[in-house]
C-alpha cells in the first residue's frame, strides 16, 4: 500500500533506487576505510580524524554548495557527486598496485594512512554538494501532501542500504580491501546512471550571487525557531551520543569479533531505523510532532548508554537498533519541517545549512568520539555521550518552546 501510493511518481522511484545504491556503496566504503585504518594504526585518534577530515570541507563549502544547488539541476549535481565517489573507490582499489609500480605514480611514497586521510577530504567536499542536492530534490518529485510519506519511504530505503552495505562490506573485506572498493565503484556507477535518469524542472533564473543570497539560507534557519531547534537538536544529540567511529574498537577489542561483526554492528542501527520508517510511511506522524521528536532523542541517548556497557554482540546490536529507530523519528520530523517550511527557491541553501548540522553531528561527532576515547577509553566516551544526548533533549525543551509545542508537521503555509 505504501509503495502503491508512490508508484505514480516515477522520478521519485528512480531517485529512491539511486539513493539506495549510492548509500550502500558509501557504507561499504566507510566499513573498509575504518577497518583498514584501525588495522594500520590501532589508533582511536585516527578513526576520529577520518570523520573530522570529511566534515571540514562540508563546513567550508556550505554557502557555495547551497547556492549551486538552487541554481542548477539538482539530480545532475547528485549524479556528479556520486561519480566522483566512484573514482575515489577505484583509486583505493588500485592503490596497492600503483604503489608497487613506477616511481612516477601519483601514489608513490604515500602511506596507506596518508591516502585514506587525503581521500577522506575529497569525500567530504563531494558530500557538501550531494547532501543538499538530494534533500532539496524530493519536494520536486512528489506533491506536498505526500512529502512526509515519501521522506519516510526514502529514509527507509537509505536504512535498508545502511543494513546491507556494512554487512556486505564486512563479508567482502575477507577477500581484501580492494574487493570492497571495486564493488563500491560498481554500485556508485549504477547510482550515477539512475540520478541522470531523474527528470525535474530546472530552477528559475535568480539574481546574481551576492553575500546576501549566499547567506540567505543561514538567515532563514536562524529566523525560524522551529527549524533551528530541530536541526540543532540533531546536531548536539548525535554529536555527543554517536558511537559509529568507535565501532571498530568495540568490535575488535571489547566484543572480540572480526570485520563481519563490525559489519553487523554498523548495520544494526539501520535495522531499527528501517523498521520504524516502514511504520512511519504507513502511519505518518500527524500530531504532537515536537514532543515525539524530543522524547525520541532522549531514547537515543539511553540506548547509546546500554550499548556502551554491553559485553554481548547481540545486546550491543539490539541497543544500536533501538538508537537507530529513535534517530529515525528525528530524521523524518526534521526533514519534513525543513522541506515544508522552506520555499523551493531557497531549499538548496537551507538544505546546505541542514547538511552541515548533519555532517557536524556525524563526521565531527566521529572525531569527538575518537578524541574522547583516546582520553577516557571507548566505554566511558560512549557512556558520557549517551548521557549528554538525554541532557540535550531536556535542555532543548526549554530553549525552543515553539518546537516542543509543535503539533502538526504539515506547514500552515502549505
Amino acid at each position: 500500500m505504501i509503495l502503491a501510493s508512490l508508484l505514480p511518481y516515477r522520478n521519485f522511484l528512480r531517485f529512491w533506487w539511486a539513493r539506495v545504491a549510492g548509500t550502500c556503496a558509501s557504507q561499504m566504503l566507510m566499513v573498509a576505510v575504518g577497518w583498514q585504518m584501525y588495522d594500520l594504526t590501532h589508533s582511536a585518534w585516527d578513526l576520529g580524524l577520518v570523520g573530522l577530515l570529511q566534515f571540514v570541507p562540508s563546513l567550508a563549502l556550505v554557502l557555495l554548495a547551497g547556492d549551486v544547488v538552487d541554481r542548477h539541476h539538482r539530480a545532475r549535481i547528485a549524479a556528479g557527486c556520486v561519480a566522483v565517489q566512484a573514482l575515489v573507490a577505484l583509486v583505493l582499489a588500485a592503490a596497492p598496485a600503483l604503489r608497487l609500480g613506477a616511481e612516477s605514480s601519483p601514489l608513490a611514497g604515500m602511506s596507506q594512512r596518508g591516502l585514506l586521510l587525503s581521500l577522506s577530504v575529497v569525500l567530504g567536499a563531494v558530500k557538501a554538494f550531494q547532501m543538499p542536492a538530494q534533500q532539496a530534490l524530493v519536494p520536486l518529485l512528489v506533491p506536498p501532501a505526500d512529502l512526509p510519506r515519501a521522506l519516510a519511504f526514502s529514509s527507509g530505503g537509505m536504512q535498508l542500504a545502511i543494513i546491507a552495505g556494512p554487512a556486505l562490506g564486512g563479508l567482502l573485506y575477507v577477500a581484501g580491501a580492494a574487493t570492497v572498493y571495486a564493488s563500491c565503484a560498481a554500485l556508485f556507477a549504477v547510482a550515477t546512471a539512475l540520478f541522470l535518469a531523474v527528470r525535474h524542472p530546472n530552477p528559475p533564473p535568480r539574481e546574481r550571487p551576492s553575500m546576501r543570497t549566499l547567506f540567505a539560507g543561514v538567515n532563514y534557519v536562524r529566523g525560524n525557531p522551529v527549524v533551528l531547534g530541530a536541526v540543532s537538536l540533531d546536531l548536539f544529540a548525535v554529536l555527543l551520543g554517536g558511537a559509529t567511529a568507535l565501532l571498530p574498537m568495540f568490535a575488535r577489542d571489547l566484543l572480540h569479533v572480526g570485520p563481519w561483526g563490525l559489519g553487523l554492528l554498523r548495520g544494526a542501527p539501520a535495522v531499527g531505523a528501517l523498521t520504524l520508517s516502514l511504520v512511519l510511511a504507513r502511519w505518518p506522524i500527524e500530531r504532537r510532532a515536537g514532543p515525539k521528536l524530543l522524547w525520541a532523542v532522549a531514547l537515543f541517548g539511553l540506548a547509546t548508554g546500554v550499548f556502551a556497557l554491553s559485553t554481548s554482540l547481540w545486546l550491543s546490536m539490539a541497543a544500536l537498533a533501538v538508537s537507530g529507530a529513535a534517530d529515525m523519528v528525528s530524521v523524518v520530523v526534521r526533514q519534513s519541517l525543513v522541506q515544508l517550511e522552506t520555499p523551493d527557491a531557497m531549499r538548496g541553501r537551507v538544505s546546505a545549512v541542514n547538511s552541515v548540522f548533519i555532517g557536524a553531528s556525524n563526521q565531527l561527532g566521529e572525531f569527538e568520539s575518537g578524541a574522547t576515547a583516546a582520553w577516557l577509553g571507548p566505554v566511558a566516551s560512549v557512556l558520557l555521550g549517551g548521557a549528554g544526548s538525554i541532557a540535550v533533549a531536556g535542555l532543548w525543551w526549554r530553549l525552543f518552546p515553539q518546537l516542543a509545542r509543535r503539533d502538526r508537521l504539515v506547514s500552515l503555509k502549505g
